[in-house]
């Protein structure tokens, strides 16, 4: 069990739009090895039919589902809305490790 005075404070943000609901469970479990997770936030539009698997998942491991529209073709949003949340997260100076849950290569 993981002492959580001690222990390193974890935020984690998911790219919904760009990870498997799937491997969700697993990833998450790995995480929790290396500290407390603190935050845990899921990006995307929850009216599009590919992400229609999500609810579940995200219920099971209470991360907050982030609502990000998108208005238009090609752009991503949720990436936009996840980067100003983790760089808002950041400056906070409350957490040891970031984990960024995506298959996006444009957050390499």
């Amino acid at each position: 069990m993981i002492d959580i005075d001690t222990a390193k404070k974890i935020a984690v943000l998911i790219d919904a739009e760009n990870a498997s609901h799937q491997v969700l469970g697993a990833v998450m479990s790995e995480l929790s090895k290396h500290g407390h997770i603190i935050v845990k936030k899921a990006y995307g539009d929850w009216s599009s039919k590919h992400l229609v698997n999500w609810p579940g998942p995200l219920n099971e491991l209470a991360i907050t589902p982030v609502q990000q529209f998108s208005y238009t073709q090609g752009k991503n949003s949720s990436d936009a809305a996840m980067i100003i949340d983790a760089m808002d997260l950041l400056y906070t100076k409350q957490f040891d490790a970031f984990a960024l849950i995506t298959s996006d290569s444009d957050f390499t």
